[in-house]
């Protein structure tokens, strides 16, 4: 008899995915000789989009099998179906043995009908190898027994079928079979829905020649079928619900019942999970509309139409099996002449795959969970010759049940991350603010992981005097609660930052803060010092473009990055300072001179975190992509994101990147006054002079009135020495007093015969902005006035 020719390639992997043998046949496929693969990782043999599926292929099972995307070596992409078992040798090493079976010449002829039904519809388990011990054919009691299709184990020997001590012994009998012509007999078990003994027989041409061994076997009569079931039912533990999307789940449910349960399985889902009265209801009086999650199905040849595909809607009348599923709220099972089906499947285009696959079997059961119906379920059978009988209901149910309750949590958790989300974009600025100290450019991108949306946050703020404050911090936690308090601690530092204080007592401030809230909720929330915010880091830096200096502290965060205009690249070094919410410890502040054009980094440490390389590599990276030239500073975010993400990251990132600019000396001006009256009016000519400097004489009434006002105070109510700065920044006048007494000065209500008490009043209402900054020594209050040009 002609047959297809094969050979066998193998390869073993050992648990941490490293290869430890590389066959012959493994060459052959493939073109890398053993020398070159064994001790490189398995993934560098897959396609580039297939390493991360392999891997959650592979995840907690014993035995995989399926169809693989490889890497010839010379660049060619093969699909290749194969067979993986998980192997536990007796000193406790585990690995995976990786076979496949290559065909290399033409197919078997088709036997006669009549042939094909006595060994596909035989009551016995039965398969036949060729003279190679390698697999030529299988019965479906076969493919059911071990749980493989025949396409999987066509061109395989026993131990590459079922590893093992049975497998292993079947073939040394198969052997003796081939060399003898006589009948052998395997005691040990090849698999656990195989009864024993299993038999060998040999198949012989007209001459007496043994040209194949016929394999039978009795399927257990110990309750296989429920065995089947608990194995079933095993598996679905580890393989439904591998991640938060609810469409992977429900693909999951149809590959796990395809085809152990059934041989089509479809998954259809509501827009949104509704009170199970409230389905009921809608599906007994009228069309209810669902949206196809999954579809799964075993086809022999071309594949027919599965009617409606994945993220497609379909229309169910209210006399269609599964709208009265949905209405009843129970699992249904049905034989196709029953003529509720009958007529659905004549009326109805969503039936059109019980006609194109032979249906002649189907159950149809509801996803429901926690009192809320999430759509329905339908599996039919065309290529098991049994229908469905009560145990397959319930074993569908319990199925149907288990991916229910991981849908409706991804539903859950899909809604929080929306909220959480829409939450923090509405708490993150979304435009930066006007300011001519730095150009900056800033990235966020939130984590792509179950735990939700941390609480990572950035912030540019306008200071007096041409300064502009800088901020990234991180929250710990994710979720809803890690965003909320996000929020409060980003206002609480744009009120410190108001109040001009120095870095390191902000970041004082606001340990005291985050102390406050965890007490404040730790009376109600066992989780109080997580929700309090107590763990957080941040940075807090003040960039002065007038002295080209700054000032940072920093509360357990990582880091800044400099880039000096000559393109060097380092860490500043800022001492680290505790996290928030510890208490009763320093925070340091230290300044930084920093020339004209630096680039200064700013970020949370999930961009460094990423699972693909270690932390001083990720720091390379950094740098060299801070360091090479760019036209953009959001080309430089890019590049860095770019450089160190291979995928969505598992911890939120935020980014800024600033680029100094300095305000030059004709751009300030600067008078040391005595503290005397009389030198007020010599403080209004400097002023009137530096203005027509400027060509700013429009603006020398409410300046002259300023400056008249403040230094006024300083000298009247503040210590020498006294000085007054004028700074003009793009469109922005402002006046600044300096004198050494830390008194803050007050606007107070001025009665009718009083003297004074008016100055700030007067100074409130003339400039857009004024305040008060205290320095180590001394104190500056400041006066900014908006300009029509210059």
């Amino acid at each position: 008899m002609e047959r297809q020719s094969t050979y066998t390639a193998t390869a073993t992997i050992d648990e941490q995915g490293i290869l430890t043998s590389w066959s012959e046949g493994a060459r052959r496929l493939l073109g890398h000789e053993p020398s070159a693969v064994v001790g490189r990782a398995a993934t560098a043999l897959l396609a580039a989009e297939g390493a991360e599926a392999a891997r959650r292929a592979l995840a907690g099972r014993d035995r995989w099998n399926g169809s693989v995307a490889l890497r010839h070596l010379d660049g060619r992409r093969l699909e290749v179906g194969l067979l993986a078992h998980r192997r536990t040798a007796d000193d406790g090493v585990t690995d995976w043995l990786v076979v496949t079976a290559v065909a290399t010449g033409p197919r078997a002829p088709e036997g006669w009908a009549l042939e094909e039904w006595a060994f596909n519809q035989s009551p016995f388990v039965l398969s036949v190898f060729d003279t190679d011990r390698c697999l030529v054919r299988a019965n479906r009691r076969m493919e059911r027994a071990l749980s493989l299709p025949e396409a999987v184990m066509r061109g395989l020997r026993l131990p590459h079928i079922a590893p093992g001590v049975g497998g292993e012994e079947a073939d040394a009998k198969l052997r003796e079979v081939l060399d003898s012509g006589e009948p052998q007999e395997v005691e040990a078990r090849l698999a656990p829905e195989l009864g024993r003994p299993v038999v060998l027989a040999p198949l012989k041409d007209g001459a007496g020649r043994v040209r194949a061994v016929c394999l039978a076997a009795h399927q257990r009569s110990e309750d296989a079928a429920a065995h089947q079931r608990m194995r079933l039912l095993s598996d679905a533990g580890t393989r439904i619900g591998t991640t938060a999307d609810l469409g992977r789940t429900a693909q999951e449910l149809a590959e796990v019942t395809v085809p152990r349960l059934a041989d089509f399985t479809a998954v259809d889902l509501l827009d949104s999970p509704r009170i199970a009265d409230e389905v009921s209801a809608e599906a007994a009086s009228g069309p209810v509309v669902l949206r196809r999650a999954a579809v799964r199905a075993v086809t022999d040849g071309d594949a027919p139409a599965s009617g409606t595909e994945p993220g497609e809607t379909t229309t169910y009348q209210a006399d269609s099996p599964p709208a009265q599923c949905l209405a009843s709220g129970r699992p249904v099972l049905y034989e196709t002449t029953d003529p509720a089906v009958a007529r659905w499947a004549a009326l109805d285009p969503s039936a059109d795959w019980l006609r194109a696959y032979g249906t002649h079997s189907l159950m149809v059961v509801p996803l429901l969970a926690q009192g809320n119906t999430l759509g329905v379920a339908l599996f039919g059978r065309h290529q098991h010759e049994e229908p469905f009988g009560p145990d397959d209901l319930r074993l569908a149910e319990e199925l149907t049940g288990r991916a229910a309750a991981h849908i409706h949590k991804a539903r859950g958790y899909a809604r929080a991350r929306t909220t959480t989300m829409a939450l923090q974009r509405s708490l993150l600025p979304h435009t930066l603010p006007n300011q001519a100290a730095l150009e900056i450019a800033t990235r966020y991108l939130p984590a792509a992981t179950r735990a939700g949306v941390g609480g990572d946050w950035f912030d540019v703020i306008p200071l007096s005097g041409a300064r502009v404050a800088l901020v990234v911090g991180d929250v710990v936690g994710h979720g809803l609660r890690a965003t909320a308090t996000m929020g409060r601690l980003r206002t609480a530092v744009r009120t410190l930052a108001d109040v001009d204080l120095p870095a390191d007592e902000l970041l004082t401030h606001l340990d005291d803060l985050v102390l406050h809230l965890a007490q404040d909720e730790g009376s109600t929330d066992p989780a109080a010092e997580t929700a309090g915010g107590i763990g957080t880091t941040c940075l807090y830096a003040v960039y002065d473009p007038v002295a080209g200096r700054c000032s940072m502290a920093r509360a357990g965060h990582p880091p800044p990055a400099v880039v000096t205009p000559d393109g060097a690249v380092r860490f500043l070094d800022v001492p680290a300072g505790p996290p928030l919410g510890l208490g009763g410890l320093p925070f340091e502040a230290v300044d930084t001179e920093l020339p004209e054009g630096s680039l200064l980094a700013l970020y949370t440490d999930g961009l460094l975190e990423a699972r693909d390389h270690d932390i001083d590599e990720a720091l390379d990276k950094m740098f060299a992509a801070l360091a090479r030239p760019a036209t953009t500073l959001d080309a430089v975010c890019d590049r860095v994101l770019t450089e160190l993400l291979s995928h969505r990251p598992e911890d939120d990132i935020a980014l800024l990147v600033a680029r100094t600019r300095v305000l030059h000396a004709d751009r300030v001006a600067a008078w040391e006054l005595a503290s005397d009256p009389t030198v007020v009016s010599t403080a209004r000519r400097y002023a009137d002079q530096q203005l027509m400097v400027w060509g700013l004489e429009d603006a020398a009434f409410v300046t002259e009135l300023m400056v008249s006002e403040l230094v006024t105070n300083a000298i009247r109510y503040g210590r020498p020495p006294i000085q007054l700065r004028l700074i003009h920044q793009d469109s922005t006048l402002t006046c600044e007093v300096f004198d050494s007494s830390s008194t803050t000065p007050h606007m107070r209500r001025a009665r009718i015969f009083d003297e004074g008490g008016r100055g700030l009043l007067l100074v409130a209402q003339l400039a857009e902005r004024w305040g008060t900054r205290h320095d180590r020594v001394g104190k500056t209050v400041w006066a900014e006035q908006s300009l029509s040009g210059g």
